[in-house]
């Protein structure tokens, strides 16, 4: 799920390169972190946050064969210094 999720994150944002998934197991509950340029996260919440949300049904829907929740944050990060 993870690998699907990186991926798909990376077709969506102008940066690919700054996309950084972080996977947190939990009991019965999956954490995504996600941390993205700034620029790029209103093209991944999507108008009314439908883009996120479709995200996170199609995570879910994967997960529910192995009984399992998901959960995806995405979190505010500064630009690289470069």
């Amino acid at each position: 799920m993870k690998h699907f999720l990186d991926l798909v994150l990376r077709r969506l944002v102008e940066y690919p390169d700054d996309v950084d998934v972080c996977e947190v197991p939990g009991d019965k509950i999956i954490t995504f972190k996600v941390s993205l340029n700034p620029a790029d996260i209103g093209k991944v919440i999507g108008k009314n946050g439908r883009t996120i949300s479709a995200i996170r049904t199609l995570l879910n829907a994967a997960a529910s064969k192995a009984d399992t929740r998901v959960v995806v944050e995405i979190l505010e990060t500064s630009p690289s210094a470069a």
